[in-house]
């Protein structure tokens, strides 16, 4: 392709809507443009690179045994209100009616219709296991998207859906689709992570995670650094264990009313009182379908909402708001405790069991109490793990030490069980002729949410670097005085070789300056820059540069083509 014919408009400056590193470079780089919140045009720069994921996608897929297929995006309310998903799934889910007024929805996801369709079509255990895949457009409608085409609201998903006859048969399915998804990602050329996840607004018993490692990351991931654990933090047990130094079994010391004006955060309560956060006790309030919950952690933890979600079974919980936070506790935010909370389902971490002499809000705006002894003070509340790990918590497998470090998510694999195929009657008879749900996993790959993450794991202050794999071009030729007969003469040559020996070639035959040249290569990312200038030719050379290296290396023309093959097949 002819940079000069293309349609591709890079920007000078750092858009200032951009809030990570890929927002800012695809923007910048020409990759995506933004139509509306959460909603972006792919540019043929970009989309060169959706079509290179797709491709590793589909291949890997197609070598585990999947079938692909294409649903429709517009869904029936009555599939969703089958499941229980339909008021459930909350307003991410874009809910309208057509002219006949009946409901219908943008499909975020699509276990309805795949077990809706497979209820249909298949009757006998003969017939399973089959495993169905989609690459489509997804959305949901989320309440503040961010980061570029990491958080869209419509964006491009690979899910696939697995029926099989028992859990041990879905087992062998899962695990087929967890090596196909390491593969995908070593293929793009990823540093990645398969960790334990919670199965969230999906559902299932057990779910993976593969986390691209990368310090912009969303996600907080857990690893041991003696045993292969590895987990997000939503799933991170924390092992229960007593302080070293461990509580007297009784004090005579009674809790105490303390005035603290204007003190409702850690900080300031713990500074106000000369006091360390070990020794205070945040009550945080949360709202949930079975009514209020005080949930209670010290205050250097931080609530792991989806340990409390899944402790309670709950579909989801949220923080309480001001007024319903005034409501149950009688005071402002930041003053709430847990004498008192009588409407509130109570909970405190594990780690509260040990602690002494403690601090908890009094539901009393500006005012505090002192000398709380847990195990003496609280009653009928539910003692558990509801806190995030820290590093300095041990394994919860070998009790060795851990490390914390972050990634972004760009596949989710799940145990679905028979969640939906109960609900929905996707049965199956055995060979007894009896009837049996089949039993699912669930399997989706953010599409765009790789080729950013990619971005986030491999750029520089200059622009992108593509790993080879997704890289929209494989070289780069630049002609660097286009006034040059000569100059202009090799590039063409070089051009149509390389374009007939298969690789993917862009040659940028604008009339610009070599310096305005070099920074578009540089910020597009392509792997290889191969630089002719009048002066080398005249010693029948051209330089090659390759874009996660400094040098530049002089090659003889005629050596060239091997050189680049080498520096390909090990891309």
């Amino acid at each position: 392709m002819r940079l000069s014919q293309y349609f591709l408009p890079t920007l000078r400056e750092n858009p200032s809507e951009a809030e990570t590193v890929s927002h800012m470079l695809m923007l910048r780089a020409g990759l995506i443009r933004k139509l509306s919140s959460g909603i972006y045009t792919y540019l043929p720069m970009g989309l060169r690179v959706i079509k290179k994921v797709e491709k590793i996608v589909r291949e890997e897929m197609d070598k585990a045994g999947a079938i692909e297929l294409l649903m429709p995006a517009v869904q029936p309310a009555e599939l969703w209100k089958e499941s229980g998903r339909w008021d459930y799934y909350g307003p991410e889910l874009l809910r309208f009616k057509d002219r006949n007024g009946r409901e219908s929805c943008l499909a975020p996801t699509h276990e309805e219709v795949i077990t809706d369709l497979v209820r249909r079509e298949i009757k006998s255990y003969r017939q399973l296991p089959i495993s169905l895949y989609q690459i489509q457009t997804k959305f949901r409608d989320e309440v503040r998207p961010r980061f570029g085409v990491m958080r869209a609201r419509e964006f491009i998903m690979k899910d696939a859906y697995s029926f099989d006859i028992d859990e041990s048969h879905a087992e062998i399915s899962y695990m087929k689709m967890y090596h196909a998804y390491t593969k995908i990602f070593q293929r793009c050329g990823l540093n990645f992570r398969a960790v334990e996840a919670d199965t969230g607004a999906i559902g299932g018993s057990f779910s993976h995670e593969f986390m691209v490692l990368a310090d912009t990351g969303e996600d907080t991931i857990v690893a041991c650094k003696s045993c292969p654990f590895a987990a997000n933090i939503e799933m991170a047990e924390v092992k229960d264990r007593p302080l070293e130094t461990p509580f007297h079994t009784s004090s005579s010391t009674s809790p105490q009313e303390v005035y603290t004006p204007n003190m409702s955060t850690v900080e300031e309560v713990t500074e106000f009182l000369k006091i360390s956060p070990q020794r205070l006790i945040k009550t945080l309030i949360y709202e949930s379908e079975k009514g209020p919950i005080g949930a209670m952690v010290r205050g250097d933890h931080q609530v792991n909402e989806a340990k409390l979600r899944r402790l309670l079974g709950l579909n989801q919980i949220a923080l309480a708001d001001e007024d319903t936070v005034k409501r149950l506790s009688g005071a402002e935010v930041g003053f709430a405790g847990p004498f008192g909370l009588r409407e509130a389902i109570l909970v405190a971490d594990n780690s509260l069991k040990y602690t002494e002499d403690m601090v908890v809000g009094a539901n009393r705006t500006h005012y505090h109490i002192l000398h709380v002894y847990p195990h003496r003070d609280l009653s009928q509340i539910t003692w558990a793990d509801i806190r995030n790990i820290t590093e300095e918590d041990p394994c919860p497998r070998c009790g060795k030490e851990i490390r914390l470090f972050k990634g972004i998510e760009v596949g989710h694999i799940f145990k679905l069980g028979t969640k939906y195929s109960e609900a929905m009657g996707a049965h199956y008879l055995d060979e007894k002729g009896k009837l049996r749900p089949m039993v699912m996993g669930c399997y989706g790959i953010g599409i765009g949410r790789t080729a950013a993450a990619a971005i986030e794991q491999n750029h520089d202050q200059f622009g992108i670097i593509w790993p080879m794999p997704l890289a929209p071009y494989q070289v780069i030729l630049l002609p660097l005085q286009m006034h040059e007969p000569e100059v202009v003469k090799v590039a063409e040559s070089l051009y149509n070789a390389l374009e007939e020996r298969g690789y993917e070639t862009l040659l940028d035959d604008r009339d610009e300056r070599p310096g305005v040249k070099f920074n578009d290569a540089d910020l597009i990312g392509i792997p290889i820059r191969i630089n002719i200038g009048i002066k080398n030719l005249k010693d029948g050379m051209v330089e090659v540069k390759l874009r996660n290296q400094k040098e530049v290396t002089k090659i003889k023309i005629e050596e060239l083509f091997l050189f680049l093959q080498k520096i390909v097949n090990n891309g």
